[in-house]
């Protein structure tokens, strides 16, 4: 019988971190995965599925999938916006120099 590893995604994580050429993919996406990990956090928080969130937003379900995915290039500040009014809450952009 073969046996399965299985890993918590925080340890795997932090063990993919050790490499140089993961860490610097993983801090360049860095951005998109927190605004989707708080959209996400947001919408569960008021016990919603993401057709409920979408309904409310006036898209699809594929699209809050794509963008609690962290994979949804050039989202509007409008569909976030409405995204975030949907949730109860308000976007906040920042700007910062470049490594």
């Amino acid at each position: 019988m073969n046996k399965i590893n299985s890993y918590k995604y925080d340890d795997l994580l932090k063990e993919e971190l050790n490499d140089s050429k993961f860490k610097a993919e993983y801090d360049a996406l860095d951005e998109e995965f927190t605004l989707a990990e708080e959209i996400i956090k947001l919408r569960k928080n008021q016990n919603l599925t993401q057709i409920e969130l979408a309904k409310r937003v006036g898209t699809s379900q594929p699209a809050i999938a794509r963008i609690e995915s962290g994979s949804y290039r050039n989202i509007s500040f409008a569909l976030l916006r409405r995204v975030a009014a949907a949730l109860g809450a308000v976007p906040e952009i920042h700007l910062r120099k470049s490594h």
